[in-house]
């Protein structure tokens, strides 16, 4: 059986599908092969697959494909293997993996090979080595062909991640990541992090209804162009600088963003610390009564340091210290808690939203 991957996936994501057999994937899109497998491992873990992968390094490593087929069969009530790389097998290796398709049609065993390829071209696909797989197999052409199929692809992507685009919306995602799928991918995951409290919004309604919650399907949240462009706008590259006027201004969703972007951005946490720590010590200061200008406070800030003095108590500020210097312990790798989790929370904290009481 043949399939494009636009044809097959939707079918792969259905709460129950036979993976048993031989499937082959060739294509020169990685994030197509990658979705296949996260489509597929649902239903290998369900059925209590061991899952193991061997790479192709030459024609000679089909006979440990073959030797692991033999273990599987006498060791393992089912197993999955992910084969990598573009050598072909040969005459004896395409009579084996005949005779395992057969079996596994003949329910003689339910071990699923799979094995993923660069693009076969219509002369390759006419040799005899994918007759196997297409004659007793599944074989998905894992390649794109038109932007149609990009964003039909891109849709269920979406659905999954509980967001619904409008049409001007999705022609504004497709031209923000020129045509990219990994990059329209990846700005989808980010805008289901942006759109999270909504979404968690609707499934709380959901639950706290009278009705059955497992009855109700969860509304997606619907994004035209507007939302999207503020989206994306919102998401541009943050500086340390921004940090500081989110953490005075108390703002601790735009403190949370921001700290996930530089560690995104992989910004030295050096520089992240010397903000959180130099505004820290500028409130504790002018909590202490020390003149703004003295400490070098920009006049056009000065306003967000009281406002920020005013959220905190002296009995608060007298735990900065010591947070700070666990961070840098963190950023030296003398403790074992991850720096970028320390520096959320003293970023937090600055902000007014504490994570941890004091004890």
């Amino acid at each position: 059986m043949q399939d494009t991957f636009i044809q097959a996936y939707p079918k792969l994501l259905q709460p129950s599908v036979a993976v048993a057999g031989l499937w082959l994937a060739h294509g020169d899109e990685p994030l197509l092969s990658q979705w296949l497998i996260d489509a597929l491992r649902p239903h290998w873990r369900a059925q209590n697959y061991a899952i193991k992968r061997i790479e192709l390094v030459s024609v000679k490593s089909w006979q440990e494909v073959l030797s692991e087929l033999v273990s599987q069969s006498l060791f393992d009530d089912a197993s999955a293997l992910i084969v990598t790389g573009n050598h072909k097998p040969d005459k004896a290796v395409i009579a084996e993996l005949e005779r395992f398709a057969i079996d596994a049609q003949t329910g003689a065993h339910s071990h699923s090979l799979l094995w993923l390829t660069p693009k076969q071209d219509k002369r390759a696909q006419t040799s005899k080595w994918f007759a196997p797989f297409a004659q007793y197999g599944h074989i998905i052409d894992c390649n794109l062909y038109n932007e149609q199929q990009r964003q039909q692809l891109l849709q269920i992507q979406a659905q999954q991640f509980g967001l619904t685009l409008s049409q001007e919306a999705w022609q504004l995602l497709m031209s923000h990541t020129e045509h990219h799928l990994l990059s329209a991918y990846q700005t989808l995951w980010r805008l289901s992090y942006l759109f999270a409290p909504q979404l968690m919004a609707e499934v709380d309604s959901k639950n706290t209804s009278h009705e059955n919650p497992s009855s109700q399907p969860l509304t997606n949240v619907a994004l035209d162009i507007n939302d999207l462009q503020a989206a994306l706008v919102s998401d541009a590259q943050f500086s340390v600088f921004d940090l500081s006027d989110a953490m005075l201004a108390g703002n601790s969703a735009q403190v949370a963003k921001i700290i996930f972007q530089l560690k995104a951005t992989d910004e030295p946490t050096t520089l992240v610390l010397w903000a959180i720590s130099k505004d820290m010590r500028q409130i504790m200061q002018l909590m202490d009564g020390q003149d703004p200008q003295a400490l070098g406070i920009w006049r056009s800030k000065q306003s967000l340091y009281q406002q920020a003095c005013r959220r905190h108590s002296k009995a608060q500020t007298a735990t900065w210290p010591a947070l700070l210097y666990k961070c840098d312990q963190a950023i030296k790798g003398l403790v074992r808690q991850p720096a970028w989790e320390l520096l959320l929370q003293a970023a937090l904290e600055l902000s007014g939203q504490r994570l941890f009481k004091a004890h």
